[in-house]
């Protein structure tokens, strides 16, 4: 149990765990999307950010993509309220929007790389939205798979935070039966000092490809030159 003092310190962290950022731009708002070649068998991906940010946590990873010869045209950022339902509300937006990347790339299916809470939305789409016909890799970093219970200081008021609590409807149901259901490849990266998941070991799962990437905090998985280079090891096979 956290000590009222200890439950700040963590709401704290919680609340602050992802800085404000320029938002990166959506399929919704860029306009028309030039299809890419789809003689490549390259899948499109979606990314999806963690509690209180937004797309602009991505850029790094976007650039070393880029530079691995990925266009604008095949890297999509979803943009969403963090402080909604991962079941009711948002895995259901996810897929909408994977939908539409879908059809504006032509794309059979896409990739999704996801951070931190953005773990769960896009885990429950996969599992129960559909999502394991239309998705191809699926990648969490830092993700609350198993829940954290840091998140037990701002459960009273925010759905969001009670869905990543240990033992929550969304993290058993996650847990539950096949945790790595369809054809869907599955990874994730963790470390083994991130100050948000408690315990550290929350991030993989059974099914999964998991890496550890040693001693770096919640957000410096988002920059890590070794974490970007096994994501898109990843993504290539």
């Amino acid at each position: 149990m956290l000590t009222a003092r200890q439950g700040l310190i963590a709401l704290l962290t919680l609340c602050l765990a992802l800085p404000a950022v320029p938002a990166a731009a959506h399929a919704s708002d860029r306009g028309p999307v030039p299809v890419p070649d789809r003689a490549s068998p390259r899948s499109p991906v979606v990314f999806v950010h963690g509690y209180n940010a937004d797309p602009g946590v991505w850029g790094a990873l976007r650039a070393d993509l880029r530079a691995d010869g990925y266009t604008d045209a095949e890297l999509f950022s979803f943009g969403y309220d963090t402080h909604q339902s991962v079941n009711e509300v948002l895995a259901g937006r996810l897929g909408s929007y994977v939908e539409q990347v879908r059809r504006e790339t032509g794309a059979a299916k896409v990739d999704v790389v996801a951070h931190s809470f953005g773990s769960l939305v896009s885990r429950w789409y996969v599992k129960f939205g559909g999502g394991a016909a239309a998705v191809d890799h699926w990648v969490s970093l830092a993700g609350p798979n198993r829940g954290t219970s840091t998140a037990w200081a701002c459960a009273l008021w925010d759905q969001a935070c009670r869905d990543m609590t240990p033992g929550s409807y969304v993290v058993k149901n996650l847990g539950s039966g096949d945790p790595t259901p369809g054809a869907v490849k599955y990874a994730t990266f963790w470390s083994n000092c991130d100050e948000v998941i408690n315990p550290d070991d929350s991030v993989p799962f059974t099914g999964a490809a998991n890496t550890p990437v040693g001693c770096l905090a919640h957000n410096d998985l988002l920059g890590d030159d070794g974490t970007s280079a096994g994501v898109r090891a990843f993504l290539a096979s």
